[in-house]
């Protein structure tokens, strides 16, 4: 079984200081925060902005600061989203590619996204895709319902993203796919062969999918984007203590930690 990978989901969109008092906002607290998840395990890190008022931002120069200032602390793989706040426009949202990060994520269909809906048309989709080769950005392709793989192959077959392609599958959405255990399994089962695939669950769903994950042979997603508690009704110290967690299950497990250059390798990062 090929090592684990651990993706620290930082910030997010939605996220406030009054839900959750550690939550990184500012570039040099989102560096930090990157930096100590990567000493506790974490490969990469996936970064929402936020502008100097803590609000949601798809800046490019904002991302530029984050991107610069992880970078000096260390070679974890920087991975900008490209979904935004379910109200930046697609143009907005694709700003951070032009900075040609490493990653970037690229979601793959509408859906429900709590009293919102997270708008992805197919026109819309394949302009981040190619956008995304052009300036050879590895897609992470983000899944919150079980058609958005379809609208992966279809992107494959039109030869706008790469194969093997990388998944993210993002389940526990209130409004898209539940993130149960059976779930987890139906998704992974229709994935196309080759890909390699990492859980991110929401809430409650973050530790269970994690373990399965862990065990299924997938990667792993945690951080405040998905869930700030560390357990019912305990607050998570920060970021990187929810990373501790996975990398000692997996040591339990007999699963090994990929290094940021071992999950470049492992996702044919160039």
């Amino acid at each position: 079984m090929e090592k684990l990978i651990i993706t620290a989901a930082l910030t997010g969109a939605e996220v406030t200081r009054e839900q959750q008092p550690n939550l990184p906002l500012t570039a040099d607290e989102i560096a930090t925060e990157a930096y100590e998840c990567y000493k506790a395990g974490a490969s990469i890190v996936h970064v929402h902005a936020r502008d100097e008022k803590g609000e949601p931002t798809q800046d490019k120069e904002a991302y530029r600061a984050i991107k610069d200032a992880i970078s000096e602390k260390c070679n974890i793989i920087f991975q900008p989203s490209t979904g935004g706040a379910v109200w930046h426009s697609p143009e907005e949202r694709l700003q951070p590619v032009e900075l040609s990060p490493e990653m970037a994520t690229l979601s793959a269909g509408t859906c429900n996204f709590g009293p919102d809906v997270f708008m992805n048309s197919e026109a819309y989709i394949e302009k981040f895709a190619i956008r995304m080769q052009e300036l050879g950005v590895k897609p992470e392709i983000e899944v919150f319902e079980r058609g958005m793989i379809e609208n992966a192959k279809k992107l494959a077959k039109k030869g706008l993203v790469k194969t093997p392609m990388h998944f993210d599958l993002v389940l526990g959405v209130p409004g898209a796919c539940p993130g149960t255990p059976e779930d987890l399994m139906f998704m992974v089962s229709q994935l196309p062969e080759g890909s390699t695939w990492t859980v991110a669950g929401i809430g409650r769903s973050e530790l269970p999918l994690a373990v399965m994950a862990i065990v299924l042979g997938g990667h792993v997603r945690v951080g405040f984007e998905d869930n700030v508690y560390y357990s019912k009704g305990r607050l998570a110290k920060s970021n990187a203590e929810l990373v501790e967690r996975i990398v000692r299950l997996a040591a339990e497990m007999g699963r090994e930690v990929a290094t940021p250059d071992e999950a470049r390798a492992i996702l044919n990062i160039k």
